[in-house]
C-alpha cells in the first residue's frame, strides 16, 4: 500500500512540474503575459548568412562529411537507374504534349521533372536492408554534422575521421526520437491521404464538402507542426552525454514554449531557401544534359543526373543539420523561462 502511495505522489509532482513549467491549458484563453517569452535571433537572411559562414569556414571537413555520405549511400543503398530517369523524362514529355515547347516550356519542364524526382518519382524499389542502410547512413550524417560543429564552435581541432568514429554513441536514443517526429507526422499523412481519396472522388469541386474538408486538413497539418516544432530540437539535445530521450523530448518542448510560431517560420524558411537553391542548380544542369545527350548519345547511357541528384541531396542534409543545429544554439543562448 505504501507503494502506491508513493506512486500517486510522484505522479502528482510531475503533473504540478509539467504545469508550472507550461502555461499553456487546453481550451482556456491563455494572457499574454503568459506566453511572452523572448527570442532574439538574427534576421531571416543574416541567420542563413550565418550558417553558410560557419560552412565555408570549415569548408573541407563539411565538403568532405557531403561526399562520404555519398559515397556511403551508393555503396550501402545504391543509386537511381538511368532507364527510370529516362522512362520518367519521357512520360513527362509524352503527357505534356507541346506545353514544354520553346524556351519558357523547356524550363517549366525540367522544374517539373526535377519536382517528380525530389517527391520520390525516381526512387528505386529498395530492399529491406537497403532501407535500414539508408536509415543509419542519414543518422550518421546527422550525428556527425553535429558533433563536427559542437567541436568547432567549442574551439577544438578535429578531423572528419573524428567524428565519424565519435558521433555514434547515442544512434539509438536518436532512432526512438525520430520514431517519435514519424508518429507526430500521422495527422499530416491522414491529411494526405484523404487529399488523394477526395481528388479522385471530386469531392474538392466545390461547395460545402470542400471547404469541410480543407478545413479538417488544415487542422491535422497544424497539429503535425505543432508536434514537430516541439519535438525537433530534441534530436540535438540527445546527443549531449548521458541524455535519455524522453527526457530530451520534455527539454525541447519547455525550450519553444512561448516561441514556437517563430521557431517554425525559422525552419519554413530554411525549406524555401534550400528549394530555391534546388532549382537555380538542377534546372541549367537538367536542362545541359538533355541537350548534351542528343549531341552525344552515348551520354543516356550514363546516370549523371541520379548522380548529381544524389550529390546534391548529400549536401542538403549536412546543410539542414547545420541549421537546425546552428538555430538550437541561438535559442539556447536566449534560454529564459516563460513569464
Amino acid at each position: 500500500m505504501p507503494k502506491k502511495s508513493n506512486l500517486f505522489k510522484n505522479a502528482k509532482k510531475r503533473i504540478q512540474r509539467y504545469l508550472k513549467r507550461r502555461p499553456h491549458r487546453s481550451f482556456r484563453f491563455t494572457r499574454r503575459r503568459d506566453y511572452a517569452r523572448s527570442l532574439k535571433l538574427p534576421k531571416y537572411w543574416a541567420f542563413t548568412t550565418y550558417v553558410q559562414k560557419t560552412l565555408w569556414k570549415n569548408k573541407k571537413i563539411f565538403i568532405s562529411l557531403a561526399m562520404f555520405y555519398a559515397v556511403l549511400t551508393v555503396l550501402l543503398a545504391g543509386i537511381a537507374s538511368q532507364d527510370t530517369y529516362t522512362a520518367l523524362s519521357d512520360t513527362l514529355k509524352s503527357t505534356s504534349g507541346d506545353a514544354f515547347s520553346g524556351i519558357f516550356g523547356s524550363i517549366s519542364g525540367a522544374g517539373l521533372l526535377l519536382a517528380s524526382m525530389m517527391t520520390g518519382g525516381l526512387s528505386t524499389n529498395l530492399t529491406d536492408v537497403q532501407q535500414i542502410y539508408a536509415i543509419l547512413t542519414f543518422l550518421l550524417t546527422w550525428l556527425t554534422t553535429v558533433w563536427v560543429l559542437r567541436n568547432l564552435l567549442a574551439g577544438n581541432k578535429i578531423r572528419l575521421r573524428d567524428g565519424i568514429y565519435s558521433s555514434g554513441s547515442p544512434i539509438v536514443p536518436t532512432f526512438l526520437i525520430m520514431l517519435v517526429l514519424l508518429v507526430q507526422m500521422l495527422p499530416f499523412a491522414i491529411a494526405m491521404l484523404g487529399y488523394g481519396s477526395a481528388s479522385t472522388t471530386g469531392l474538392l469541386s466545390g461547395g460545402v464538402e470542400a471547404m469541410l474538408f480543407w478545413i479538417a486538413a488544415g487542422l491535422l497539418t497544424m497539429t503535425s507542426l505543432y508536434l514537430i516544432t516541439g519535438t525537433i530540437f530534441a534530436l540535438v539535445i540527445v546527443t549531449l552525454p548521458g541524455m535519455y530521450p524522453m527526457q530530451a523530448i520534455k527539454i525541447s518542448g519547455d525550450m519553444v514554449i512561448g516561441r514556437r510560431m517563430r521557431i517554425l517560420l525559422r525552419l519554413v524558411w530554411m525549406l524555401l531557401i534550400e528549394v530555391i537553391v534546388w532549382v537555380i542548380v538542377m534546372v541549367p544542369i537538367i536542362l545541359f544534359i538533355n541537350w548534351l545527350a542528343t549531341v552525344w548519345t552515348v551520354l543516356g547511357n550514363f546516370p549523371i543526373i541520379p548522380g548529381l541528384l544524389l550529390i546534391m541531396s548529400s549536401f542538403t542534409v549536412v546543410w539542414t543539420s547545420s541549421y537546425i543545429y546552428l538555430l538550437y544554439r541561438k535559442v539556447v543562448e536566449d534560454e529564459v523561462e516563460p513569464a
